[in-house]
């Protein structure tokens, strides 16, 4: 009788803006358990806990990047091999991005370099990165260049380069965005969701978001928002199937509102959720105003 597998434990890494947390989030989105930004020197701590578990997970994945301090990255090496030794199997797959890419990216989203803190411009921080992960980059089992790729397509080469689920499936991606910020371009399908009720005139509801449960409630107490959602998952029910059949293998449906933050982003989750439903495995969502 041919033995089990060990189970597989995906370190991942790289450069900030390089596309970690969209990896993180294909790998849970395929039913790995996931943690962001662990301790690099809690690595065998945290696989030790889960495999004393009843019923541990045979897939891990953990993110492990410059947020850690710096003499501890130079120390993964080691703990990659105290990690085989409790009987997994580590790999490290670390992702990568040119500079005037990372530059325009973090232009895009506002967002601040997590080494930015020490005073540094964004181009010296990224540097500054590069140098500190160079150990982490040899020693990677997998590099993934994401300088040309989109959401949808990084998911789709990690999937198939990392050999996570079938090569003939289509992966959905269900986004929100708002309006003013321009509609995303390699969407497929774009539903606007501005004529709907907006629960951002409501106090209590402002600094939330459409993946807060009290939102949640909010849109479920008017009907012509469920209405909308029920005749935009017909439309996709009868279309979907038919982009399956075609020569592609990623689909993006888009949901727009004026801030997407509340609107667009109950709609993806809702309609992200009936797609699996329906029996759709790679699904996921990305709400551009907020990740």
């Amino acid at each position: 009788m041919t033995a089990p597998a060990p189970p597989v434990l995906y370190v991942v890494s790289g450069l900030s803006g390089s596309g970690k947390s969209v990896a993180l989030r294909t790998f849970e989105d395929l039913d790995f358990y996931c943690v962001d930004n662990l301790p690099a020197g809690m690595l065998g701590e945290f696989v030790a806990n889960i495999t004393r578990a009843d019923d541990p997970p045979r897939r891990l994945a953990v993110g492990i990047d410059v947020r850690n301090r710096h003499t501890d990255l130079s120390k993964v090496p080691t703990w990659l091999a105290d990690v085989g030794r409790l009987g997994l199997d580590p790999r490290l797959v670390f992702f990568e991005t040119g500079d005037e890419v990372l530059l325009r990216r973090f232009a895009d989203t506002r967002r601040r370099h997590p080494l930015g803190r020490a005073g540094l411009s964004l181009a010296d921080a990224i540097t500054l990165e590069r140098s500190l992960l160079r150990p982490l980059r040899t020693l990677a089992d997998t590099v993934i260049d994401t300088s040309d790729l989109n959401v949808h397509q990084l998911r789709r080469r990690i999937v198939t380069e990392l050999q996570l689920a079938d090569d003939d499936s289509v992966s959905l991606l269900f986004e929100s965005f708002a309006y003013r910020h321009g509609v995303p371009a390699d969407a497929d399908f774009v539903f606007d969701a501005r004529a709907l009720p907006n629960p951002h005139w409501d106090p209590r509801m402002r600094p939330l978001s459409g993946r807060d449960v009290d939102v949640r409630t909010w849109f479920e107490g008017h009907a012509e928002v469920g209405d909308y959602a029920a005749q935009v998952a017909q439309f996709l029910d009868t279309w979907l199937p038919r982009m399956r059949s075609a020569t592609r293998s990623y689909v993006t449906v888009a949901f727009g509102c004026s801030g997407g933050r509340h609107r667009s982003v109950y709609l993806a989750e809702v309609l992200a959720r009936h797609a699996r439903e329906q029996g759709w495995r790679d699904v996921a969502t990305y709400h551009r105003e907020l990740d």
